[in-house]
């Protein structure tokens, strides 16, 4: 399951506009290759770049999001009731799963929200197409998707087919 298509859901930044952008002065290739970020040319909002080492001692791109974070409103979707998630599984024939691997990166950024991603590398700027990890309310909407897509008939049909 490569993506969560954006007309079941995609993550909307809610941007305070009493807050000022910020622009902060890697990995890449990869990045681009499968399409989770593009290059942009004039963003409001620029974050950096750091390298953060794994425990498997493997480097990871990370972007440091702390001021667009605090510009951005607080989404407390609340999380289910197990009884929720039991009853709305026990009439249905077919289960459907979702690729934990990926999490975060199968749902889309709402499109006007994309370049509020920006970020600088040495070799230019780039916005995420996907939601990441470490965004304001990025949890919040990857628990909502999560209990829509497990509470939804009509969705679990859809991916189903």
């Amino acid at each position: 399951m490569p993506s969560i298509y954006s007309d079941v859901i995609s993550q909307k930044l809610s941007i305070n506009p009493s807050f000022k952008p910020i622009r902060h002065k890697l990995k890449v290739d990869k990045l681009q290759a499968i399409g989770f970020i593009r290059e942009v040319t004039y963003p409001i909002w620029l974050a950096n770049s750091v390298l953060d080492k794994k425990v498997s001692g493997a480097w990871r791109m990370c972007q440091d999001y702390t001021n667009l974070n605090k510009a951005c409103l607080n989404d407390s979707f609340p999380i289910p009731g197990i009884d929720q998630l039991v009853d709305a599984k026990a009439d249905h024939e077919l289960l459907s799963f979702m690729d934990a691997y990926l999490s975060y990166n199968q749902i889309f950024m709402h499109p006007v929200d994309r370049e509020h991603t920006a970020f600088i590398t040495d070799r230019g700027l780039y916005c995420y197409n996907v939601m990441l990890f470490g965004l304001k309310n990025a949890g919040a909407t990857y628990q909502s998707w999560s209990t829509k897509y497990s509470l939804n008939s009509s969705v679990l049909r859809w991916r189903s087919m």
